[in-house]
């Protein structure tokens, strides 16, 4: 690697470290759908199921150094007792050269009340987190030659903070409602504005805005709620805020059995472009008595933005879930097939 470009790349993990620290914008999930907890606690329990497990993993810009990447775990049950659902979340992301990590773990509960043609889903969500960085894998200007580039074993004249962990509290909650082939929902995340300065500084966490529409259009097979073997078109927009930055991921999937292909199209800042995305999914059925499914997913994101595909090689997604009836389960079937799976 050429001295300019090893200064390029150190410059810009940097400029992206300051911007997390500054900004504080959360990472969102191309596959979003398959991190139903985090993009809404709403969804909790929602699921042609009793118990339901995701796991997703995002490695975002591989081609440049430095670590961005980002993890969720999600266990979520559907009581029918209480008309709603229990879960709990567990987020981690490492973000650039200093390797700042944070590790969020929260209880999810959601509400529902409807029937046979209408489910409208309350959501809260609430849990600690922990922000944690190591000051010595920092590199500052007075580190860097401009003709040999890094040099090792320097070291920096800038003041580091004594403080290199931060633990607060964060809640959000939000609302989802389905009606026949149409679902939209609206979650607001950290609505107390936690404190995440190390410096003693205030550096609030600003309040993250998500709202979600897909539509279940059936193209060929018999009109059931509860029918697996059609083939459908599930356009879907979802939308971002969180301060001065905003997102639209905007598309649509393919559905046709166990197999589920998408295509999608996102923005972020003013309209400008930043990525196209393809999914691929399949659902394995190993007992449709039980409604046991196991789902794996892949994604991967073309960086369409300046920073461009050729210095990124893009982002790659990777998931799965899992959900099942418990044995003589009083909830099968209950709410007739509207559950957010059935958009993805």
């Amino acid at each position: 690697m050429g001295k300019l470009r090893r200064i390029y790349l150190i410059c810009t993990i940097t400029i992206i470290w300051n911007a997390s620290a500054v900004i504080a914008q959360d990472h969102i999930y191309s596959q979003f759908f398959n991190a139903p907890v985090y993009l809404n606690p709403a969804l909790t329990g929602q699921f042609e199921g009793d118990i339901r497990m995701n796991l997703i993993y995002r490695n975002q810009w591989t081609g440049l150094s430095g670590d961005l990447s980002y993890i969720s775990a999600s266990a979520d049950l559907n009581i029918p007792k209480f008309g709603g659902g229990v879960g709990l979340l567990f987020t981690r992301s490492s973000e650039g050269q200093a390797y700042l990590n944070k590790n969020n773990i929260a209880a999810t509960y959601s509400y529902s009340v409807g029937g046979d043609d209408i489910v409208a889903s309350f959501g809260i969500q609430a849990g600690f987190t922990n922000r944690r960085v190591d000051w010595n894998k920092l590199v500052f200007s007075d580190q860097i030659d401009m003709r040999l580039g890094y040099m090792p074993g320097s070291t920096s004249s800038a003041q580091i903070p004594d403080v290199s962990s931060k633990f607060y509290f964060d809640a959000g909650g939000g609302i989802n409602i389905v009606y026949h082939d149409f679902m939209i929902g609206t979650a607001l995340h950290h609505i107390n504005k936690p404190d995440e300065s190390f410096t003693g500084t205030q550096a609030k966490l600003p309040m993250r805005l998500v709202a979600n529409a897909s539509y279940r259009l059936l193209i060929s097979g018999g009109y059931n709620y509860n029918q697996d073997d059609g083939a459908y078109i599930i356009p879907s927009v979802v939308y971002y805020k969180q301060a001065s930055a905003s997102s639209i991921s905007g598309g649509f999937q393919f559905k046709y059995r166990g197999i589920n292909t998408g295509l999608w199209y996102r923005t972020s800042g003013a309209g400008s472009p930043d990525a196209i995305v393809v999914s691929l999914i399949f659902d394995i059925f190993m007992n449709r008595d039980n409604g046991e499914k196991l789902r794996l997913g892949i994604s991967h994101d073309a960086t369409t933005s300046r920073i461009n595909y050729t210095n990124t090689n893009g982002t790659t997604e990777a998931s799965i879930g899992y959900e099942k009836y418990f044995p003589n389960s009083s909830g099968y079937n209950k709410f007739n097939g509207l559950r957010c799976y059935n958009f993805y």
